[in-house]
C-alpha cells in the first residue's frame, strides 16, 4: 500500500512511518518546509512539503495513496494560541479530508485524542460513546479535537471512509519535544520531593499507538472511534515507578485534594503577572481526577498492546539519556 502521513515528522507520525515501512508499505511524509526531519533519520520515505491548510498542495501530495493518516495537529494542551489551534485542528482536518477525497484516497485514519472523549461524571472509565463536556476555554485542545471529530462525521455522512483513533497519554522513545516525557524530567529533577496528587491517567506506548493506527486502516470500521490505551494507573503508583526507572528516591510529597484549587489560583495569578509557571493552573485543578478509559473496543477489534508501561518508561528514559535530554 501507498500511505501518506500528515505530521509524519512528529512523535506519533514518525512511529507510524517506521511501522508502515517495516511492514513493506510505501510512505509519503507530508510536512511543512520548517519541520525537523530528525525523527525520520535512516527511513526510506518520500517527503512532500505541504501545509494542511493548503488543499491545492495536499491533493497532489495524496495522489496515488490508498491511505492517509492525518496526524498533524497543534497539540499544546495548555499554552497554544487558541485561534491558531482551532484553525489547524478543525479547519485543517476539513481540508485534509476534502483533499483526500478529491485525490481518490480509499481510507483516512484521523488521529484525535482521548481528550475529545472526556471523563464521566460518575467516575467510571469513559468509552467511545462519551464526549468532552468540560469548559472549552479551560481545555481548548480537547474542544478542538471534538470539533474536528464532528468534521470527520460530516465527511462520513457524505460517503467518505474515515476511522478515528483516540490515543491516551503517550510514552515511548523518540519524543523530541518531551511532551509526556516531561514527567520523567520533573521526577529526575525533584526526586523524593516530586509532588503527587490523588488522580490518575491512562497510558500507552507510542509503538502501540502506531500499531493501533495501522490496525485502524486495515480493520477499523468506518466512522467509528477507537480509544488507544494500555492501562489506567493512579499517579501514586505511576510516579514511584517513574522514580525507580530514572534512579531517584520514591516521591514522598502527597498533595491533598483541597490544596489543588488554591495552588491553581496562585499559579493563575502568577501567569497574569507575566511569570512563566511550570504547570498550567487548569492542569493542577485536574490533579484529583481519575482520567480513565475503557480500552475494550481497541483490544477486541484492533489488537492488544504489546509493550508494558515499565518497558515503555525504560525505553523512553534510555532514549532521552542517549540523546542528551536527561
Amino acid at each position: 500500500m501507498q500511505a501518506a502521513i500528515t505530521g509524519g515528522t512528529g512523535f506519533v507520525g514518525s512511529h507510524i512511518a517506521r511501522l508502515l515501512i517495516a511492514e513493506g508499505h510505501r510512505v509519503r511524509v507530508v510536512h511543512r518546509a520548517t519541520s525537523r526531519l530528525d525523527a525520520l533519520d535512516s527511513l526510506d520515505y518520500d517527503g512532500v512539503v505541504a501545509d494542511i491548510l493548503d488543499e491545492d498542495a495536499l491533493r497532489p501530495a495524496f495522489a496515488g495513496c490508498e491511505w492517509v493518516f492525518h496526524v498533524a495537529a497543534i497539540a499544546d494542551y495548555w499554552r497554544a494560541d487558541k485561534a491558531r489551534m482551532m484553525e489547524a485542528n478543525v479547519e485543517g482536518t476539513r481540508r485534509v479530508l476534502r483533499a483526500a477525497k478529491d485525490a481518490g484516497v480509499a481510507r483516512v485514519v484521523f488521529t484525535s485524542s482521548a481528550a475529545a472523549v472526556g471523563t464521566r461524571a460518575d467516575g467510571q472509565p469513559a468509552d467511545e460513546s462519551d464526549f468532552f463536556h468540560d469548559s472549552a476555554a479551560r481545555f481548548p485542545y480537547a474542544y478542538s479535537k471534538l470539533l474536528a471529530e464532528q468534521v470527520v462525521q460530516e465527511a462520513v455522512q457524505t460517503g467518505q471512509d474515515v476511522v478515528i483513533v483516540n490515543p491516551v497519554v503517550i510514552f515511548g522513545p523518540g519524543d523530541l519535544n518531551m511532551i509526556s516525557g516531561s514527567m520523567l524530567k520533573e521526577v529526575k529533577r525533584f526526586g523524593r520531593f516530586t509532588t503527587v496528587a490523588s488522580g490518575g491517567i491512562a497510558v500507552i506506548d507510542v509503538r502501540d499507538v502506531a500499531r493501533g493506527h495501522l490496525a485502524a486502516a486495515t480493520k477499523g470500521r468506518t466512522g467509528e472511534r477507537y480509544i488507544l490505551g494500555t492501562q489506567n494507573i493512579a499517579l501514586r503508583d505511576l510516579l514511584p515507578l517513574v522514580a525507580e526507572v530514572v534512579g531517584v528516591g520514591r516521591p514522598i510529597v502527597y498533595v491533598p485534594d483541597f490544596a489543588l484549587s488554591p495552588i491553581a489560583t496562585a499559579f493563575g495569578f502568577a501567569r497574569r503577572l507575566g511569570i512563566n509557571t511550570p504547570v498550567d493552573p487548569n492542569q493542577i485543578r485536574m490533579g484529583s481526577r481519575h482520567i480513565y478509559f475503557d480500552f475494550t473496543k481497541m483490544h477486541t477489534e484492533l489488537g492488544e498492546p504489546q509493550i508494558s508501561l515499565r518497558q515503555s518508561l525504560e525505553d523512553t528514559y534510555r532514549w532521552y539519556v542517549e540523546h542528551g535530554y536527561l
